[in-house]
């Protein structure tokens, strides 16, 4: 029964999810809003010469037939022009059978001007976390359950907790350590019960994700970063709520969170390997642990670090690319200030992590050695472990 309602948990908050993106593209009360169409027929492509007359025929508006299947225009069919620039990073050309998202504006006689936003990408991606969802529940069983509770809180956690926290003007490094703690906590909890084992993996994990911040803040601040080397964070000197953000600020929560999740799996690493290492051995003084503890943490330490690093470079390829094209110097690359904020976020992070292990054996060896005055977290880890 235990197992039956766990599931079920885990679909109502997936499927109250998806129904609030649905939600999204429905906004007709205000006269501009988003709705699914599908494109039923390109009526005409209109093609021109280029202008250097080298012969190449482009594009530069398709007209099409397109059948609104959401919102207020529903199965209503349009014909409209659909434009082309020329340029690949914004022109959306479109085949019979496309599902697109529409861009729809009412006139002051309500009648709707309808245009392409984009490709409709949220179904396959909907498909592709069903098909993850799926093998964490068939691999890991009830504990894949409990990851999709945790996700899906996580998810919960950032969207209707940080997110519009630090959009009302607070301190963006604040929210995103409470967040972490949060996050942290409910987590463990989840997936490993009330017990010894959890509150060590939350202590070493907020203990490396706060240094990570710390060190951030410190270090950013003498290389004088500014948070706005990326093209979204520049964006936000824009909004309508005109917020005076602490774009550095941001920079810094975003390193907090970005580093969470590779904490988190050291920290549990660490402190489960302890816990069973101390049932196993129960007269294993806590000195010894510990030890034993830093080793674990050291063999994860070198490919967790690869790990943080890699998913950084791996997002800066294009511009590393670009560098290399046009034989930019070293000196010049690395004094950029988007480039000095890449290598920022992924030395902290390491950083972060590396001061989780000491932190986490440490926490875990002290709690294992007075877990006497815990009986009541004793006996249910004893009981967690035995299941």
């Amino acid at each position: 029964m235990k197992r039956i309602s766990y599931i079920i948990v885990a679909m109502l908050l997936l499927c109250s999810s998806f129904s609030f993106a649905e939600d999204e593209y429905d906004n007709s009360e205000v006269g501009y809003f988003y709705a699914r169409g599908k494109v039923m027929e390109v009526l005409s492509d209109l093609q021109n010469t280029d202008e250097n007359n080298t012969g190449q025929l482009n594009i530069d508006k398709q007209v099409i037939k397109i059948r609104v299947t959401s919102g207020k225009y529903k199965n209503e069919e349009y014909i409209i022009e659909n434009h082309v620039s020329g340029n690949p990073v914004f022109d959306i050309i479109v085949k019979e059978g496309d599902n697109v998202i529409l861009d729809i504006e009412e006139d002051e006689n309500g009648v709707p001007e309808i245009s392409v936003a984009d490709f409709a990408r949220d179904k396959y991606s909907a498909l592709l976390l069903f098909v993850f969802i799926g093998l964490l529940i068939l691999i890991g069983k009830m504990k894949g359950v409990k990851s999709v509770i945790s996700l899906t809180i996580t998810g919960a956690v950032v969207m209707k907790l940080m997110l519009p926290m630090i959009l009302k003007g607070f301190n963006p490094i604040w929210v995103a350590i409470l967040s972490a703690t949060i996050i942290t906590s409910v987590t463990f909890i989840i997936i490993a019960g009330i017990n010894i084992k959890s509150f060590s993996a939350i202590i070493g994990t907020i203990g490396g994700v706060v240094s990570a911040g710390i060190l951030a803040y410190i270090v950013g601040s003498l290389v004088k970063l500014t948070g706005l080397s990326s093209e979204e964070a520049s964006m936000l000197m824009f909004i309508p709520q005109q917020i005076n953000f602490d774009y550095r600020g941001l920079l810094f929560a975003g390193i907090i969170i970005g580093t969470l999740g590779a904490v988190m799996d050291i920290g549990m690493s660490i402190a489960s390997a302890m816990y069973e290492m101390k049932n196993l051995n129960p007269e294993m003084p806590p000195s010894k642990l510990i030890a034993s503890g830093l080793n674990i943490g050291r063999d994860v330490m070198g490919t967790m670090s690869n790990t943080l690093i890699l998913a950084y470079t791996g997002s800066s390829v294009p511009l590393l690319l670009l560098f290399m094209a046009y034989d930019t110097p070293l000196i010049k690359i690395l004094n950029l200030d988007m480039i000095a904020t890449e290598i920022v976020r992924a030395l902290v992070g390491s950083i972060g992590l590396i001061v989780a292990i000491p932190i986490t054996a440490m926490a875990t060896g002290l709690i294992l050695k007075y877990e006497h005055i815990f009986p009541k977290f004793k006996k249910q880890s004893n009981e967690e472990q035995k299941n």
